[in-house]
Parts: structure tokens; C-alpha cells; sequence
């Protein structure tokens, strides 16, 4: 048995404008060096441009975008025998929703030439549509898991 405390998990508020915690977990993957107001900003800079674009509610069309993109399936490595095998597990809410907001931002930090606002929001619309490298990413993703299928009694 561990004798290590266990740590309580650190409550996150929602933000200012939008009242969301899922805006203020995606502030806080743009953040860099500690600089929430200027990620704020950023974020919603491009949610302005987003309601612009594509409709006049911008948080409904940020959480179908990221509820578009969420993965349903991965792989993770397991070693079993001193052999390792992509087993494909099934991905928690929480966790998809980090990995699909990662890949957004990701994605926009790639571009270059216009603002990153500009490109948050473009890569928004792209999550939105489902279109983009976006969804490319996600759906290899699940390919993974389905060619791996034969590996999931590995589960542990």
C-alpha cells in the first residue's frame, strides 16, 4: 500500500465571459509561460471570429467542435511477454475532450502568417465541419484501434 497522500483534484472555475469550464481548460492549453490574459484574450479573439463564420453562439460551436473531434477509441502500449502490443482502450470523457482541444491547438500553432487567433478559429471551423487535419487525426486514431482489435484481451 502506498503511503503517499492522495492528492485532491484542483477545482478549475469557469471563465469570465462564457461561464464554461471547457473554455477555461482550453484557455489554459493556450496558455503560455504562465500568461493567462493574453491566452484569454487569444481565446476569445477567436471565438468572435468563430461566432462571425459559422453562428451567432460561439460556445455551442466550440463544444460541437470539440465534441466532433473527440476521439471514441486509442491505442496504448502494453509489454506482455518482451513483446510490446497496441492494445486499443476505450477513451474517458474527460480525457477525450483534453486530447481533442491538445490537437486543436496544436494543429493552429503549426500554421503560419496570420495571428494565432486567426488560426485557432480556422482550425475551430475545420473541428466544426469535421473536415481538416483535425478529423484526418482522429480517424487514424480509430483505424489504429481497429487494426489493433486482436490485441484487446490485453486490456488490463
Amino acid at each position: 500500500m502506498s503511503r503517499k497522500p492522495k492528492y485532491k483534484k484542483r477545482i478549475i472555475s469557469p471563465d469570465r465571459l462564457y461561464k464554461n469550464k471547457l473554455v477555461t481548460k482550453f484557455i489554459n492549453h493556450v496558455m503560455l509561460d504562465g500568461k493567462k490574459t493574453i491566452a484569454e484574450k487569444m481565446v476569445y479573439e477567436s471565438f468572435d471570429l468563430l461566432s462571425k463564420k459559422v453562428s451567432d453562439k460561439p460556445l455551442e460551436s466550440f463544444i460541437q467542435a470539440v465534441d466532433t473531434i473527440t476521439p471514441k477509441m486509442e491505442v496504448k502500449s502494453r509489454r506482455v511477454g518482451g513483446s510490446t502490443y497496441q492494445v486499443p482502450v476505450e477513451v474517458a470523457k474527460k480525457r477525450g475532450y483534453t486530447l481533442a482541444m491538445k490537437w486543436i491547438i496544436d494543429n493552429a500553432r503549426k500554421k503560419t502568417g496570420i495571428s494565432f487567433s486567426e488560426r485557432l478559429s480556422s482550425e475551430l471551423i475545420d473541428a466544426y465541419n469535421n473536415t481538416g487535419a483535425i478529423a484526418k487525426k482522429r480517424d487514424d486514431t480509430h483505424k489504429m484501434a481497429e487494426a489493433n482489435k486482436a490485441f484487446s484481451h490485453f486490456r488490463w
